[in-house]
């Protein structure tokens, strides 16, 4: 019994040690690009989330700004609610980028009907892109393996 304690000893604090040492350092930068993509792709949601209630609740900013864009009022109601099933969509892990699909979509729609009326380019029309392209940094972030997907990671 003396011999195996012994033998196991002398053998597991090498392994453990080398593993040890290899293992903190790899889940640290994980963890961090992790995080970081948490915390983006929750801004992003939160925005997105108070864009749904807006057209939701329909107040007469949004109502105006519908008519602005050459929207009848009640189409926020039904904008509303496709951004919304985008977004529970992209806040299940799973189908994070089925959502992000949809939202890219959605935010296209929101470039096209901004151009149509000739607003300012970089504040208001690249915006809708801005925010896209936030969100598929944090999602690359939480998931790495989407850039072998898109090709630019081998």
């Amino acid at each position: 019994m003396t011999r195996n304690s012994t033998a196991g000893d002398t053998a597991s604090p090498a392994v453990t040690t080398t593993t040890t040492a290899s293992d903190e350092a790899r889940p640290v930068r994980r963890n961090w690009r992790r995080t970081t993509g948490v915390v983006i792709s929750v801004l992003v949601g939160a925005f997105l989330a108070f864009d749904v209630a807006g057209k939701l609740a329909r107040p007469q900013a949004v109502v105006d700004g519908m008519q602005e864009l050459g929207f009848p009022a009640d189409q926020a109601v039904v904008m509303g609610v496709v951004l919304l099933v985008c977004l529970v969509v992209y806040a299940i892990p799973r189908t994070a980028v089925l959502g992000a699909v949809g939202i890219t979509a959605y935010l296209g729609g929101a470039v096209t009907a901004n151009m149509r009326i000739e607003a300012p380019l970089f504040d208001t029309v690249l915006f809708a892109v801005y925010l896209g392209v936030l969100m598929w940094i944090g999602l690359v972030l939480r998931r790495p393996e989407l850039l072998k997907v898109a090709g630019l990671k081998r």
